[in-house]
């Protein structure tokens, strides 16, 4: 395992509950059995908060966390535009991702296909909370 997984997944200050959401969505990975909640503070079409519970592997962890970092005060439309093309990184279509993302780039990657399910469950669930 890439030791830089365990130091993402280590920063967990928005693994929260968030009382005064405005956006909340559950998720499980069917094939491993990863589970996601993921709540939102959406105020004028950004989000200004994300807190998260899950029960789930270090891939999964570390996706959520970094993704718990990067999507405060992002426009809902382009964080969406991002998790839809997210999926591409484990590929070898041409991807080109803002600036803001590239951190996904490390993780979100060929030599982690094998675990592209877990890495994708909190943007599947952050784009399910959206779309309530």
């Amino acid at each position: 395992m890439d030791l830089r997984i365990l130091e993402i997944a280590s920063h967990t200050d928005n693994n929260k509950i968030l009382e005064n959401f405005t956006h909340k969505s559950k998720h499980k990975n069917p094939l491993c059995g990863d589970e996601m909640e993921i709540s939102l503070v959406v105020k004028d079409d950004v989000v200004k908060d994300m807190g998260y519970q899950c029960k789930s592997c270090v891939y999964c962890q570390a996706s959520v966390s970094l993704l718990s970092r990067k999507i405060k005060d992002k426009n809902v439309e382009e964080i969406k535009s991002f998790a839809l093309s997210s999926e591409n990184l484990f590929t070898d279509v041409k991807t080109i991702l803002e600036k803001h993302w590239k951190d996904f780039k490390e993780i979100f990657d060929k030599k982690n296909i094998a675990r592209k399910d877990c890495l994708l469950l909190p943007l599947r669930t952050v784009l399910k909370a959206l779309k309530t």
